[in-house]
């Protein structure tokens, strides 16, 4: 049994997993999952720098997460830095503050090492829930969003693509409540352009079953089956028709930010990308062969957990 802090630190989230890990049985126990919406990404792909405010707000997210570990003595730590750190001017800030809260420095991992772990996150499961094979493990993220096909023997071909939720609302929403349809139709332009970008690398037609990951995702999926809480339980391994995320996908769109809010399933930090989130998840359907998404709880940050349980310390 090894003891393990996962930390995953994205365009607009930063996350906590800290698990058990027991390789002879393939289970992995949770006993600390949590995330803070900190927009670090935020204005980057504008200005190609991390704001200052973005930078504070992470790395105070980051010191409760380094007391937890603490607490908790996780013996292997690893945090993983993914779309919005790979490019920007002011990187070694960022390296630096997060090597003097947590001990170890940020893995600022390309877009194939990041589909990667994603798909390690989920696969296991997949195999062990007979879905067919190969399945297409898409991780929607605030920057970007990872496109990976595999089967229980593994991946077969990633692709990592600048579409991401946040990156898309800033490029495409801005000062209009709720998006315009000349805005929407820009985004869709963008967002398929990003799909057939990663379909030159990846096979997508070859897709016998979609699996979505991340909060995107789960919201998307927490909103289609009107939960009036959102329930991790109920929403991991649920399956949303098609049509479903279609029609949520349009709702979002054409709701204000106040309407947004009322959603009993929505993180506050969520609300002002979630229609492009969606946008992207539709888009997604659309051009696979199948008739539903697969919904995952587990993704990148379990695949950073099962990497540090294979690690010396």
């Amino acid at each position: 049994m090894t003891r393990v802090a996962a930390v995953d630190c994205g365009t607009n989230s930063i996350r906590l997993l800290v698990a058990d890990v027991d390789q002879a049985t393939g289970t992995l126990t949770d006993l600390d999952r949590r995330m803070e919406i900190v927009r670090l990404g935020q204005g980057v792909d504008e200005t190609g720098r991390f704001a200052v405010a973005a930078l504070d707000r992470t790395f105070a997210a980051l010191a409760a997460y380094a007391r937890t570990i603490r607490e908790l003595d996780a013996g292997r730590v690893r945090m993983v830095a993914t779309s919005a750190t790979r490019d920007v001017a002011n990187r070694a800030d960022f390296v630096a503050g997060v090597e003097d809260i947590l001990g170890v420095p940020p893995e600022v991992v390309s877009g194939d090492e990041e589909a990667a772990l994603s798909f390690a996150g989920v696969a296991p499961e997949l195999a062990g829930a007979g879905v067919a094979e190969p399945y297409l493990v898409v991780d929607i993220g605030g920057g970007s969003t990872e496109f990976v096909l595999g089967t229980a023997a593994g991946v077969k071909a990633a692709r990592s693509v600048d579409i991401g939720c946040v990156r898309m609302t800033e490029r495409h929403f801005r000062g209009a409540d709720p998006p315009t349809p000349e805005q929407v139709a820009a985004a869709r332009a963008d967002i398929d352009a990003g799909i057939d970008l990663a379909g030159r690398d990846v096979p997508l037609d070859e897709a016998r079953t979609l699996a979505g990951l991340a909060g995107t995702v789960t919201t998307v999926a927490g909103t289609a089956l009107g939960l009036p809480a959102y329930d991790p339980a109920v929403i991991h391994f649920s399956r949303i028709a098609a049509g479903e995320v279609r029609g949520v996908a349009a709702r979002l769109l054409a709701m204000t930010h106040e309407e947004r809010a009322r959603i009993p399933v929505m993180h506050p930090g969520r609300v002002d990308v979630i229609g492009a989130g969606a946008l992207i998840l539709a888009a997604i359907v659309d051009w696979l062969p199948v008739d539903e998404v697969v919904v995952s709880e587990h993704d990148i940050l379990d695949g950073i957990a099962w990497s540090l349980a294979g690690r010396e310390r």
